[in-house]
């Protein structure tokens, strides 16, 4: 029988010093009298980027803003093994109160923070912090429209096409999980099913959905130039983090990618990168730079 795998996840937070550098937080366990990075357990009913949020936020006392996919972590535990992602994390607010669970925390360099940590695990995840090669946090979200049925069932103008069942629950989950990432403006092609996959995540933000047709499966296949320029101003540096949603369709966004130079699973070639619908890519940077992260959904089954 197979050892038990128990799915874990927590957060790399990290905050701007004064003079252009970053520090790290690290807590201390009493249970455990370790120095260690902030995580937990996953719950039923969690993505892992939610699990990380929430762990960083019982153990820490911090509001953090969702970055970059780090490194996920295993070492044995009785029983089995222990899995643990991790995701980079910038403190945007909130106080440190210890408790039963974490009694202090201390905000080091990132070198210091290695020198304290008790494991050799944590240490090769703030190695991944302290990389310079893409950036610790995106500036787009770039989304496919939820499922809209089939197009031979649809007896209207396709542009007009609505979600089906399956892409509102797949719209109420976006909702749910990207809100995260700090969203401050969202941004559709002029579709139907594009603007209801984005309009629960607009309501729950209070922003209104923008046009932007630019990046609609027509008007890129028409002019792919003006298309990939709307992509690239939202990939700039921000000067706070935060994320601009752009909603399109499955014709445009793997033409996008591999405009900027994104190919899947790190394989060089012609291998078109996924756009499934409601799946989601996490970008930042710049072409031969880029933070791309790829999220086929959200599940809540951390096996899945």
């Amino acid at each position: 029988m197979a050892d038990a795998v128990v799915a874990a996840a927590g957060g790399v937070v990290w905050r701007r010093t004064p003079g252009g550098g970053i520090e790290t937080a690290v807590v201390h366990r009493p249970r455990y009298d370790d120095w260690s990075l902030p995580k937990g357990k996953h719950d039923p009913g969690e993505a892992l980027v939610e699990t990380a949020v929430r762990e960083v936020a019982e153990e820490t006392g911090l509001s953090v803003v969702v970055g970059r996919r780090s490194l996920r972590t295993q070492y044995a535990v009785e029983g089995g093994t222990k899995r643990v992602d991790y995701w980079l994390m910038e403190a945007v607010g909130g106080r440190f109160e210890p408790g039963d669970e974490t009694d202090e925390l201390r905000w080091l360099s990132v070198d210091a923070a290695a020198g304290l940590v008790t494991h050799d695990h944590d240490r090769a995840v703030l190695a991944d912090l302290a990389r310079t090669d893409v950036p610790r946090s995106p500036t787009l979200l770039l989304v496919r429209h939820a499922k809209a049925g089939s197009r031979s069932d649809w007896d209207g103008d396709d542009d007009l096409r609505p979600l089906d069942p399956k892409g509102r629950r797949q719209a109420r989950r976006l909702a749910e999980v990207l809100p995260l990432f700090a969203p401050t403006a969202v941004l559709t092609a002029e579709r139907t099913r594009c603007r209801e996959t984005v309009e629960p995540l607009a309501e729950v933000l209070g922003l209104p959905v923008q046009s932007l047709p630019e990046v609609g499966e027509e008007e890129f296949s028409a002019d792919p130039q003006a298309g990939l320029a709307a992509i690239e101003r939202f990939l700039e540096p921000r000067p706070a983090p935060g994320v601009t949603v752009v909603c399109s369709q499955g014709g445009a966004i793997p033409s996008i990618l591999m405009a900027l130079g994104v190919r899947w699973a790190g394989v060089a070639g012609a291998l078109w990168p996924p756009a499934a619908k409601g799946s989601t890519w996490v970008l930042g940077g710049r072409p031969g730079a880029l933070l791309a992260d790829y999220y086929r959904d959200f599940p809540t089954d951390p096996t899945a």
